[in-house]
């Protein structure tokens, strides 16, 4: 189970835009900045964004991206699925038939199956703002009060 660069990406994003003030519009080249990421990789993502709901873009000087929903009501997940990502559990027994006889090769693939369902359940339960009280947590355990870089 891995998180891919896409889906980092995607959440850096995410909750750059939700710590800033009134979660207002942020530039692309502003975000990039803050979190070190590639200019036109991350405005793709932030297309994909737009396109699932969670992202507004706003034109004119002062325009950017913005949140389109309160933080509390974007999941992990939400994000993830938006971009393309998936998180699952190592599945290599799936790639094995079952044998007839062995109830040790279905029990495998049920735990698989039920740890997949239990790690969705988690993603769908993580919301925006649990990540931004979690970086704002870590943000003052350092002593830092702007900028929060994952």
């Amino acid at each position: 189970m891995k998180l891919t660069t896409r889906g980092h990406y995607s959440v850096k994003a995410m909750l750059d835009l939700s710590l800033q003030p009134n979660y207002g519009p942020a530039s692309v080249t502003a975000i990039a900045h803050r979190q070190y990421l590639p200019i036109p990789y991350l405005e793709k993502l932030l297309i994909e964004l737009r396109r699932a709901g969670l992202v507004e873009s706003i034109r004119g000087v002062n325009g950017g991206y913005k949140l389109a929903k309160n933080p509390t009501q974007i999941a992990l997940s939400d994000i993830l699925v938006a971009v393309g990502e998936s998180m699952v559990v190592d599945r290599s027994e799936d790639n094995r038939s079952l044998s007839d006889n062995l109830a040790t090769d279905w029990v495998t693939q049920m735990l698989w199956r039920r740890l997949n369902e239990k790690l969705q359940a988690a993603l769908a339960s993580i919301s925006l703002a649990d990540l931004y009280y979690d970086a704002r947590s870590w943000q003052a355990a350092q002593g830092e009060v702007t900028n929060y870089i994952i």
